[in-house]
């Protein structure tokens, strides 16, 4: 007889098997030797949901009478998710517990994260799961879980407020195919908070940036508010004091500014009240009123004279005014509110708006359009989706300071414009690659802005 039962369950381990095969995928469909059928993840068909840890700990505890152990509790996904199911689970044990069943302990597992877990460790690809501790930097960094292990292991109730909204797994965004009652016993009590009441601010409603943070808040269940400049405009405080005092917001996204890099050399004063004394005025009202701030920076902070990826330690010195306004706004947003996250990064393209550099060059290399790009400008491109996933992480993470973050590449604008149309089939006979001294640009650029991180 064992000493003690370890339970290793995840949301993929409760399975829906369905003789109807036209209801999914062909690549569901199996079976064994005299029944067809598809073999899928019941919480994407299950209307009730899943039984969920309690019911399964619960089961377990009445059958055996032996001492438990959750000895696994990871969730490959965004970080406000997995300080959900982690909490779940906690709650679930703390329950029975309580209720006089014998659970030992629950496992933050992994520590320290796991690398190729998502193919069980079948091919060496370098993908990489954070845990409790993030092992990517040159020392471990902790996460949010870490700061919850902490609370939970010295009896404090975990109080982030993306915890008030129900993991994926109870949002009906998680059914992929035709849903199908599965409850074969009474539903165990809900152990989901209501909708947050503390939303994301996302300043900068018509931005690219400010669409793409509520579209993936939306998908990631990050209760959030979009704020356009009639809503609250960061440039006048008694705006930006109102406002945050109505919503009560657990952190703010700073993603306006002014973005017209050669407009700027003609209306600097335009250019710093946006992206300086806008950005200095949200961190101090931010910081008088306790709230986590993340806003944006640029690689244009740098003047181009190295020739190896720029890391956040490298002094600055940029060529124009726009990126003087960054280098300002980023020495006052720090000095008004050190717990603020400044993060800069690098020519970002995406799949939701027209006009970023790689859409408008497929747009007008389809067209047979002759198109023009810089042969000697070097930067890292970085996909709009991956950098609001990375920043909201950080930003859950309470991570603060000044980091880099892009997708590791270094190519010329001309480059990557023949990258993209190869990728999309189209012919790059109309493009022309130029020095960047002949595009008649009217702010100097650096001719190397790569970004690394420490």
């Amino acid at each position: 007889m064992p000493d003690i039962i370890g339970i290793n369950h995840y949301l993929t381990s409760e399975r829906f098997l369905d003789e109807n095969l036209e209801n999914h995928p062909a690549w569901t469909h199996g079976g064994n030797d005299r029944d067809k059928y598809a073999d899928v993840e019941a919480v994407r068909v299950c209307t009730e949901g899943l039984a969920g840890p309690r019911t399964l700990l619960k089961e377990t505890w009445e059958r055996y009478k032996l001492p438990l152990a959750v000895t696994e509790v990871h969730l490959s996904c965004t970080r406000e998710e997995q300080l959900r199911w982690l909490n779940e689970v906690w709650n679930a044990a703390q329950e029975l517990r309580n209720q006089g069943a014998d659970v030992r302990a629950v496992t933050a597992w992994a520590l320290l994260g796991s690398y190729d877990w998502n193919s069980l460790v079948t091919r060496s690809a370098g993908y990489y799961e954070s845990g409790v501790f993030d092992l990517r930097s040159s020392r471990p960094r902790q996460t949010a879980i870490a700061k919850m292990v902490r609370d939970l292991a010295t009896g404090h109730k975990p109080n982030h407020p993306l915890l008030d909204t129900p993991g994926w797994w109870h949002r009906e965004e998680r059914l992929l195919y035709p849903a199908v009652s599965c409850r074969l016993s009474p539903p165990s009590p809900p152990l989901c908070s209501p909708a947050a009441n503390r939303p994301l601010a996302i300043v900068g409603a018509t931005g690219t940036l400010g669409k793409a943070f509520a579209r993936l808040c939306q998908v990631r269940g990050i209760s959030y508010c979009l704020l356009r400049r009639q809503d609250m405009d960061i440039a006048n405080p008694a705006s930006v004091n109102k406002v945050l005092a109505e919503l009560q917001p657990w952190a703010v996204v700073n993603a306006a500014g002014y973005v017209r890099v050669d407009d700027a050399e003609r209306e600097p004063n335009i250019c710093l009240r946006v992206n300086t004394e806008g950005a200095a005025i949200l961190a101090t009202v931010c910081a008088q009123q306790n709230v986590a701030l993340l806003t944006f920076s640029s690689d244009l902070v740098f003047d181009g004279a190295e020739s190896n990826p720029y890391v956040e330690t490298d002094s600055v010195a940029p060529l124009n005014i726009y990126g003087c306004s960054k280098v300002l706004a980023e020495k006052l947003v720090l000095q008004a509110h050190p717990a603020s996250l400044v993060i800069r990064t690098s020519a970002f393209f995406g799949p939701w708006d027209d006009y970023n550099f790689v859409t408008i060059t497929l747009r007008q290399l389809s067209a047979g359009n002759t198109f023009v790009a810089a042969e000697d400008a070097i930067v890292s491109p970085t996909y709009v989706p991956d950098l609001v996933h990375a920043s909201l992480d950080l930003l859950i993470d309470g991570e603060n300071g000044l980091w880099h973050l892009a997708n590791k590449s270094a190519v010329a604008w001309a480059d990557l414009a023949r990258l993209a149309a190869k990728k999309a089939g189209v012919s790059v006979s109309s493009l022309i690659a130029r020095p960047t001294q002949e595009l008649g640009l009217i702010a100097p650029r650096p001719a190397y802005s790569v970004l690394g991180s420490k």
